[in-house]
């Protein structure tokens, strides 16, 4: 096994695997620790007290991050006629049809993000087994699925994030960068906690979140105490 560059010794030094940290002391930590030379992504994981083979325990939802992801998110969208001109107009980087359809049947996924007007989807159907394992299939629950595609587009630009529990009941996602201040990380943390919150199962027996824990691309992960997550999201609420 390779042995941890200086960078990611002097970063765990700073960080005990064992301890709980309270959420405003996480972010500081890996902030501070994102220190690579490019622009680290801030990522959260959960892992939650679900069971994913049960229909009503399958975790979903999207939600808005209030300063963004600062990710440059490719947007390809299935439309036609005015649809399509509106997807253009909206800022989509790749709009087509059946044309698009095959060449995402030939491996060209050049994107982030799948937006579909609601008569396109006989023909995204039938690519279902490209971009379903990818996380790519539009979902009118999310609103990928839609005729409003000038806010579909828009928002998918301006921070939009899916999540989905693993078959694992762990669920990650980028909320931000390293180049963010600690208020604006946790402003989007606060934010998709909530989000997380509001799609729990009714059926969940017990505690809902078991571990939670924040770190950045290249950074370690730093736990914070899942009993902070109510409160935190009630001040944000506040």
């Amino acid at each position: 096994m390779a042995k941890p560059g200086k960078r990611m010794r002097s970063a765990r030094e700073k960080v005990d695997p064992d301890i709980k940290v309270s959420i405003g002391e996480a972010v500081r930590l890996v902030k501070e620790n994102a220190t690579a030379k490019f622009d680290e992504t801030i990522e959260i994981s959960l892992n939650l007290n679900v069971d994913p083979r049960h229909a009503d325990q399958n975790v979903r939802g999207v939600v808005s991050l209030p300063n963004g992801t600062g990710k440059d998110v490719r947007i390809a969208v299935f439309a036609k006629d005015d649809k399509a001109e509106e997807a253009l107009a909206a800022g989509a980087d790749i709009v087509g049809a059946e044309d698009l359809a095959e060449k995402v049947q030939n491996g060209e996924i050049n994107f982030d993000r799948v937006i579909a007007t609601p008569d396109m989807m006989p023909v995204v159907g039938r690519l279902g087994k490209v971009l379903g394992p990818r996380g790519l299939m539009p979902n009118p629950k999310l609103g990928s699925v839609t005729n409003d595609v000038t806010a579909a587009v828009t928002n998918a630009k301006s921070g939009e994030v899916q999540f989905r529990v693993e078959k694992t009941g762990i669920v990650h996602a980028g909320i931000g960068k390293a180049s963010f201040s600690e208020d604006q990380i946790r402003q989007n943390l606060d934010a998709f906690l909530n989000a997380i919150l509001r799609v729990k199962p009714s059926g969940v027996k017990g505690s809902y979140v078991n571990r939670v824990a924040l770190t950045s691309t290249m950074g370690p992960g730093v736990r914070f105490d899942v009993a902070d997550i109510g409160s935190s999201t009630q001040e944000a609420a506040e």
